[in-house]
């Protein structure tokens, strides 16, 4: 049995980070959960929050705005939305991000109220994880 995974951190605007990792945490959108070797397959989306990367070489972190993840046994590849290093200097991103996501929800009714409500949620907790 293997001991580590290929973690591989993409968004639109570029390549994150491409590691060899013992566990990954993942802001799942129903939850967290960590993936480590030989963890069964398994697709799953993002919400806002805190992805920890731990391995060999020590620990990084990211912050992301939602996106989708995708693990095997062998690899976990997280395709954000928009992911920054966990770093006070990627604040401001974050905090435009949440910015327009205040004005969809101004502008939205019904069930899409609702889940724009929960999108502002997550990224102001996410303001604070950052901290």
């Amino acid at each position: 049995m293997a001991d580590t995974l290929q973690f591989d951190l993409v968004s639109p605007e570029r390549s994150l980070a491409s590691l060899t990792a013992t566990s990954v945490q993942i802001p799942g959108a129903e939850g967290d959960l960590t993936a480590m070797p030989n963890h069964a397959p398994l697709i799953t989306t993002l919400r806002p929050g805190i992805l920890k990367v731990t391995g060999p070489d020590g620990t990084s972190e990211f912050a992301v705005t939602g996106g989708f993840a995708e693990i095997t046994a062998e690899a976990t590849t997280v395709l954000a939305e928009r992911a920054f290093p966990r770093h006070a200097d990627s604040k401001p991103a974050v905090e435009e991000h949440l910015e327009a996501a205040r004005s969809t929800h101004e502008g939205a009714s019904g069930e899409h109220k609702d889940v724009a409500a929960k999108l502002v949620a997550d990224l102001v907790k996410l303001l604070e994880d950052m901290e």
